[in-house]
């Protein structure tokens, strides 16, 4: 009997016939109910096959970059070492006409360049102007390699002064570290600059006008003083200005936002850019055209009440009436001029009565003929022209209004539209002073033998010029500008208030002339800007204070010349 241990297990058919249809429990994931089937030799021969390929490619490919193309690529990477750096070009000095600097360079290793320096007193910022330095980004390269010139002669002459840079060779380690250095091109500095201004006058001129402002409440002020034979300004100032320090380093923001925001607007260069209504300093022009028009006799007598009356076409109850700003009396032109009175220039301006006017388009022939409504050419940046009213002017900016007699009338005494610049105005008066000379107001001193700046000449009859010269002096001996009445210098001048504000509880206060009477040398021009009206101080007061300290600080402008 066999034993027990050993009787075969009977095989069932479902044991050889199931599979994953008929045997719901298997688990797939486990491979479970699959058949195993041995790997194919055609997968690891095309595996070799892909792993000899990429083998050969990155030998070819290396073999490429090191035998045909090594040498281009090791100068590249020694190329890598090596940096081509700025060599800075010093920027020109610029000086006064006493040679003394007002704008220099300061040695700074630490960053690379030299650091623009400006001489320390009031009153240049406007002139001189200054520069915006080179500039480094974060990784320490210059993305701006010049001193670029931003404002007064710093911009206008920035060619002449900048210089040409330069550039040299560094050579560093993986340290960075500079190994060696060798020069490719040497740096030019700038060409140096004298200015026409000086430096003394122009700072006491400054400091005048500030006081002044800040005592009686003007919101700026502006002047100049200009040789009459050539142009050259020995001092120009504007009221207030910025700190040129603050604006080349950038550092102090604050500072910075402070002038942006100040309304008194120090960055505008008043005597350069300022438009103001000029006042009654017209009427020496308005004078010239009358002569020139022959629609008045020096000598014939205007009488001034007070006022003049237009008569009302639509109401003869209600006239027009212009006022004066006080009763003159009988005045001839050189007394009207002396006295500014308005009647007088409101009669030979637009006509009254048995008056014959220049009319309109005579005022505006003759502010052209004197350069009102153009740029003086003046070498200073953002020079502005005036504006003189005229009926198509007046079309334009009042809804198609006509132009009225009445407007003739403020136009001629240098109010209604009519605004100039300071330059323009001292320009006008220096023709005056020259019987027709018109110069180009300038701030750089010419050199010897050279004209940079034209000089041409407006005409008329040397008579006309005397007799308005005579009209001016007398305002100083015992007219409106008799507070210009000193020992020390025998003067001709003509002031003018142009009133502001709805109010017009705002004046602007003019004085202009020329010094010394006989043989002219020096034109001068004073705005002090939007100050009350009650205040009986203004640009006489300032040109009055300052020629007293000239007097005694800088007497050689002062003297007779033959």
């Amino acid at each position: 009997m066999a034993h027990r241990y050993n009787t075969p297990k009977d095989i069932e058919p479902d044991e050889i016939l199931g599979d994953s249809l008929n045997i719901p429990g298997f688990r797939e994931e486990q491979f479970e109910g699959r058949l195993e089937k041995p790997l194919s030799l055609l997968a690891p021969t095309l595996l070799t096959l892909g792993f000899i390929f990429l083998a050969i490619i990155y030998i070819g490919r290396a073999g490429i970059l090191q035998i045909i193309q090594g040498d281009s690529y090791t100068a590249i990477a020694e190329a890598n070492n090596l940096r081509q750096i700025p060599v800075f070009a010093e920027r020109g000095v610029i000086y006064d006409r006493n040679l003394v600097e007002l704008a220099w360079n300061r040695e700074n290793k630490e960053l690379g360049f030299s650091l623009r320096t400006y001489k320390n007193i009031d009153g240049l910022a406007h002139i001189v102007g200054y520069v915006s330095e080179p500039k480094r980004d974060l990784s320490g390269k210059f993305w701006q390699t010049e001193s670029l010139g931003i404002d007064g002669v710093e911009k206008y002459y920035d060619e002449l002064l900048k210089g040409k840079n330069g550039s040299k060779l560094i050579e560093t380690n993986v340290q960075n570290e500079i190994i060696s250095e060798s020069g490719v091109r040497q740096a030019e500095s700038g060409k140096n600059i004298t200015l026409s201004i000086d430096s003394r006058v122009q700072e006491k001129f400054y400091t005048i006008l500030a006081t002044l402002s800040e005592n009686v409440g003007f919101r700026g002020g502006a002047g100049a003083i200009m040789d009459v034979t050539n142009g050259e300004l020995i001092a120009l100032v504007s009221y207030p200005e910025y700190s040129q320090g603050d604006l080349v380093s950038g550092d102090d923001t604050r500072a910075i936002n402070r002038l942006l925001i100040d309304k008194r607007t120090p960055f505008l260069n008043r005597a350069v850019s300022g438009l103001y209504a000029p006042g009654s300093t017209i009427k020496p022009i308005i004078a010239f055209g009358a002569l020139t028009e022959k629609v008045i006799d020096p000598s014939k007598k205007i009488l001034s009440t007070g006022s003049i009356s237009v008569p009302n076409p639509y109401d003869p109850s209600k006239p027009t009436v212009f006022k004066d700003w006080k009763a003159h009396g009988w005045v001839n032109m050189r007394e009207a001029i002396a006295h500014s009175s308005d009647v007088y220039f409101y009669e030979i301006g637009g006509g009254f009565e048995g008056q014959k006017g220049i009319g309109i388009l005579g005022i505006e022939r003759y502010a052209r003929l004197f350069g009102f409504g153009e740029k003086t050419g003046i070498d200073l940046p953002n020079e502005q022209s005036g504006v003189i009213p005229n009926p198509e002017w007046k079309e334009k900016n009042f809804n198609g209004e006509k132009w009225l007699v009445g407007n003739t009338y403020h136009t001629a005494i240098g109010q209604y539209g009519f605004q100039v610049t300071p330059l323009e105005l001292l320009r006008a008066i220096n023709a005056i002073a020259t019987d027709g000379l018109f110069v180009t107001p300038h701030v750089k001193k010419e050199e010897t033998n050279q004209k940079e700046f034209p000089t041409t000449s407006i005409g008329g009859y040397v008579e006309y010029y005397k007799i308005i010269r005579e009209g001016m002096r007398q305002g100083v001996l015992e007219g409106t500008a008799s507070g210009l009445s000193t020992g020390s210098v025998a003067l001709a001048a003509k002031t003018g208030t142009a009133e502001l504000g709805f109010a017009k509880e705002y004046v602007n206060s003019w004085a202009t002339g020329f010094f010394p009477y006989e043989n002219p040398r020096y034109a001068f021009v004073v705005v002090m800007e939007r100050g009350p009206r009650g205040n009986t101080l203004g640009g006489v007061y300032v040109m009055r204070q300052l020629l007293d300290w000239m007097a005694l600080h800088t007497p050689e402008y002062l003297k007779k010349t033959e």
